[in-house]
């Protein structure tokens, strides 16, 4: 299964209103593990930046300037994205840019008319963690934060940082780590080269049995808890013999 963790920033908050993608971050999943494989631009949006978006992410006219524009990106975006799975956190937010650019490129005559959907199938990060965590914060820090994933360094926002980030929220939301190893260097790469096959110890496996007296004081217990619970205790349920009336 193919994956891309995708991100971008942008100029400002509407696309409607004509604000473009000025960076895009993306990182290839191949079955749940890292391949290496990422696509990285900075782009030149032709057009001023909202102060409070520079405040976001840090990136200035003066620094977009010399970049390539959306329409010189595509082409390798667009075989990067390509019958993939997006992953993307609030992702209605950069499917509406990615539309707005590629509706931008048809009108131009560059490209035929396309939209993010024909092209891949998208994933809600942010719709799955309310889902999971409803009634509490599910940003991307908040995520970070509750599956102990490092963003100290996450000064600002930054596209293929966040979508870095957004890969260990992802993994640790759908089941943790992705790879059978314990191995440090596959951990902190997230590369995974083999997986061994765990050897079990030799030896005859011992088995255990309550003593008269320990079955004693649970059968004590187990008449505390039916008392308390007017007979229903979940255990009687699951080995009725010990159910005091099923005795003969």
């Amino acid at each position: 299964m193919r994956q891309i963790l995708f991100d971008t920033e942008t100029t400002g908050l509407e696309p409607e209103l004509g604000h473009r993608i000025i960076e895009i971050g993306a990182i290839e999943l191949v079955n749940r593990r890292r391949t290496g494989r990422q696509f990285h631009r900075y782009l030149c949006p032709d057009r001023e930046i909202d102060p409070g978006a520079v405040q976001v992410h840090g990136l200035t006219s003066e620094f977009l300037g010399g970049q390539p524009r959306f329409a010189d990106v595509f082409p390798e975006l667009r075989e990067f994205l390509a019958d993939a799975e997006l992953i993307i956190h609030n992702a209605p937010f950069d499917v509406a840019f990615l539309d707005a650019e590629m509706a931008r490129l048809a009108g131009d005559g560059a490209a035929g008319k396309l939209v993010t959907r024909e092209l891949c199938s998208v994933l809600d990060t942010l719709a799955l963690a309310r889902q999971l965590h409803p009634g509490q914060r599910n940003s991307l820090d908040a995520l970070c934060k509750r599956y102990s994933v490092d963003n100290s360094h996450r000064d600002l926002h930054g596209a293929l940082l966040d979508a870095d980030l957004l890969l260990e929220v992802y993994l640790a939301m759908t089941g943790g780590q992705g790879a059978l190893t314990l191995d440090d260097k596959a951990h902190k790469t997230g590369v995974v080269t083999a997986i061994t096959k765990a050897v079990r110890p030799g030896g005859t496996l011992v088995v255990r049995h309550a003593t008269e007296d320990e079955t004693q004081a649970h059968e004590a217990m187990l008449q505390v808890l039916d008392k308390a619970s007017s007979g229903k205790t979940a255990w009687r349920r699951f080995y009725p013999a010990t159910d005091p009336a099923a005795t003969p």
